[in-house]
């Protein structure tokens, strides 16, 4: 059986991603969940850093100004650290992958797109972050990078807010 895919419509284009639920079936089937929930639609995407990554799925990040957006947690609360030896997944450019407190299994709905080769976020690698890849870019990249560019202030939280308007999932 072929793996989900998804459109993450955001208010600066479309992007198209694969979720590994056959090789990270916990963290790929959580996104899925909240996705078909409707969890992330109309949230923002509250820290952006040039020559790393885009993050996003913060409940407080509704309201794009808040200061608490970066801080919420998942309505399903956490989910276990997944660290299959079958899935050593780089966190290469175009990669989703999980974000946490840096404590064990402390991910749950916030997520971030790689825009660089981040081996330093490998599970598998040696050093404190552990950050399991769940999925990949199919198409959209521009749409990124265009993310990834976009002015930021305090937080590293973007100045003109950038909406994830909705996101489908297609089985």
């Amino acid at each position: 059986m072929a793996n989900p895919t998804a459109t993450l419509e955001t208010s600066l284009g479309n992007v198209e991603i694969e979720l590994f639920t056959d090789l990270m079936p916990t963290t790929a089937g959580n996104f899925v969940e909240l996705a078909k929930s409707g969890f992330y639609d109309g949230l923002h995407f509250h820290r952006v850093i040039s020559g790393f990554m885009i993050q996003f799925g913060c409940p407080h990040s509704r309201d794009p100004n808040s200061s608490r957006a970066g801080t919420g947690e998942s309505p399903n609360g956490t989910i276990q650290d997944e660290h299959p030896d079958n899935a050593k997944l780089s966190n290469e450019p175009g990669t989703l992958s999980m974000a946490n407190t840096g404590r064990p299994n402390s991910g749950g709905c916030q997520f971030f797109i790689n825009t660089v080769h981040n081996a330093n976020l490998d599970w598998f690698t040696p050093g404190a972050s552990k950050h399991p890849v769940f999925g990949k870019v199919l198409s959209g990249m521009d749409v990124v990078q265009k993310i990834e560019t976009t002015q930021t202030g305090a937080g590293d939280r973007p100045t003109t807010p950038v909406q994830m308007v909705k996101v489908t999932i297609h089985d």
